[in-house]
């Protein structure tokens, strides 16, 4: 059952328990009733927008899939790609950016901060320490 239902079946007890609406307590029931309604209401509202735009959604993938196709070819699901690409997030020490770098920029033992220019320097004998590390766990 719906929220829908639901709310109907409610109004369908509180009509049949024949709810007085000149009490206090059967006008609040009677208007908490008319709220659950357009509640329930706009909830369909809802779920009915929610349904176009996914069907929107679900076409523009499509469409995106088409274009990705026609300007990249055709992509070989059957290669397998890895990148061991591993950044390092280092911090100028002196105006406290932050910069991520591969292994290549950590080897050369410095790089100029594109913030303000300064030269950052650092040891990397600390991964060879945490990498043989890692090796005498395996």
């Amino acid at each position: 059952m719906n929220i829908s239902e639901k709310v109907a079946y409610i109004t369908g007890m509180a009509e049949g328990m024949k709810i007085d609406d000149s009490t206090n307590e059967g006008k609040i029931t009677l208007a908490v009733l008319d709220v659950l309604k357009e509640i329930s209401l706009e909830l369909e509202e809802i779920d009915e927008t929610l349904d176009d735009m996914a069907e929107v959604v679900s076409e523009l993938e499509e469409q995106v899939e088409e274009l990705e196709e026609e300007l990249y070819g055709s992509i070989d699901s059957s290669y397998d790609c890895e990148f061991e690409n591993n950044l390092y997030e280092i911090t100028c020490r002196n105006c406290d950016n932050s910069i991520s770098v591969d292994m290549s920029v950590l080897d050369s033992g410095s790089v100029k901060c594109p913030n303000c220019g300064g030269k950052i320097e650092f040891d990397i004998d600390f991964l060879s320490d945490e990498s043989s590390e890692s090796n005498d766990d395996e």
